[in-house]
């Protein structure tokens, strides 16, 4: 009687344990669902008021897209086991066909999804305000349904048939499954489409300032407050041991957006002789990108660690890439979420307490890492450059220098963001 009322509680226990996890990975979805706000408002802050419009249906549309595409095809290319119908679109575990899914399939699936409209936004920023539309959309469909899908399928099932997953390779939550493939596909798409007119005159970058600084910053507060989620989720249970490793991970992702922000703004005060407000925010942005892999394997001391080196990597990267590779990204997407993804996974092989050379361990970590990286920025650059070439041999890729002029927000979608309050000196 004892022994099965003890049952009865355990079995309790562990519903109740279950179930509180499956809210926390839900609640947590919700707030990276909320980052879209917070990728569109730095986009919008950081680029001319003439394309505000046309940032802000990117963004929309990469959201509704990738809910679709990752829902019907994504998900079962990111998850299912062989690629034939039952594995490649994942059925369920009873194979009731192509769309159905088991009860923890659901809120994964929500998670994921909004993880996969992420990696899609990235590019976004990086060709702004020269790119078509028509053609932007395309790229986001293929995006969400092949080439984050099959990056995922790499590590995140967490299985046999995860080829980085075997090798030991970790990424907590995604500094390259999500973010080095973001920043590998905008390098590719960036260099393809070309640089804005204007922007090189004489073999010389021209600053191009954004139009407003303050929609830049809340933009970044949103993403700061959404990786809590995008991070905290990915320990994907909630309960005993788990909830105090979720808010270590919480912990560890705000001490290193912190002090990317201190980094950045240090390092352009010394170099310019002003706080610089756009590397500021990068450098706080490049902090959370960078922990993203480590945030589950580190300590607070090594999360400052991760925070310190990316905030003063992005400001020497977006030097490099707009002054000598003279490579146009007006956010700074290419620095942020390409370098300093990769940075901050291949810093795990220094700062992870368990395997760490820092902490006693080989360098067997530190090849793992950096050779998976690289494979995610290989093969996001390979996937961008195959869609956007016959992109650009059928429908094109830019929009004419005319159009690039006036504004996208009037030739692609025949309204302007600001209709009585453009003057000639935002635009």
């Amino acid at each position: 009687m004892i022994l099965q009322e003890q049952e009865a509680i355990e079995k309790a226990v562990e519903a109740i344990t279950g179930d509180m996890g499956a809210l926390w990975i839900t609640i947590a979805a919700v707030l990276v669902f909320f980052m879209q706000a917070g990728f569109t408002l730095v986009e919008v802050g950081f680029t001319r008021s003439k394309n505000s419009g046309n940032i802000i249906m990117k963004n929309f549309m990469d959201l509704a897209i990738g809910s679709v595409m990752f829902w019907a095809l994504g998900y079962g290319i990111m998850y299912g086991s062989d690629l034939v119908a039952g594995g490649f679109f994942r059925s369920s575990p009873s194979d009731q066909g192509y769309f159905f899914f088991s009860a923890t399939d659901w809120y994964n699936l929500f998670f994921q999804t909004v993880f996969c409209a992420t990696a899609a936004t990235i590019v976004s920023g990086a060709i702004a305000g020269r790119t078509k539309f028509s053609t932007y959309l395309i790229f986001s469909a293929v995006m969400t349904t092949l080439i984050y899908p099959i990056s995922g399928s790499w590590y995140w099932p967490f299985d046999d048939d995860a080829w980085l997953n075997t090798a030991g390779f970790i990424d907590f939550a995604g500094s390259s499954v999500v973010h080095a493939v973001g920043g590998g596909a905008a390098l590719v798409a960036a260099i393809m489409v070309g640089p804005r007119i204007g922007k090189y005159v004489d073999g010389k970058a021209q600053a191009i300032p954004g139009h407003n600084m303050m929609f830049g910053a809340l933009g970044v507060l949103i993403l700061w407050l959404g990786w809590f989620g995008f991070n905290g989720g990915s320990q994907l249970a909630w309960g005993g041991d788990d909830t105090v490793a979720a808010t270590s991970v919480i912990i560890n992702t705000n001490l290193a957006a912190a002090m990317g922000a201190i980094a950045a703004l240090l390092l352009t005060w010394v170099r310019y002789g002003k706080a610089d407000i756009s590397m500021t925010l990068n450098g706080a942005l490049a902090g959370l990108v960078g922990i993203t892999a480590g945030c589950g394997a580190v300590s607070a001391v090594g999360s400052l660690a991760i925070g310190l080196i990316c905030g003063l990597a992005v400001v020497f990267s977006i030097e490099f890439i707009d002054k000598k590779l003279k490579i146009d990204d007006p956010v700074g997407a290419i620095s942020v979420h390409g370098v300093c993804g990769f940075l901050g996974t291949v810093l795990i092989g220094l700062f992870a307490l368990d395997g760490g050379l820092l902490y006693g361990g080989s360098a067997k970590l530190l090849w793992v890492q950096t050779y998976g990286s690289l494979a995610y920025i290989a093969w996001a650059a390979l996937g961008t450059f195959v869609i956007l070439f016959i992109l650009k041999k059928t429908i094109g890729l830019r929009v004419s220098e005319q159009e690039e002029i006036e504004g996208l927000d009037i030739h692609e979608h025949g309204v302007e963001a600001y209709p009585e309050h453009i003057t000639s000196q935002n635009n």
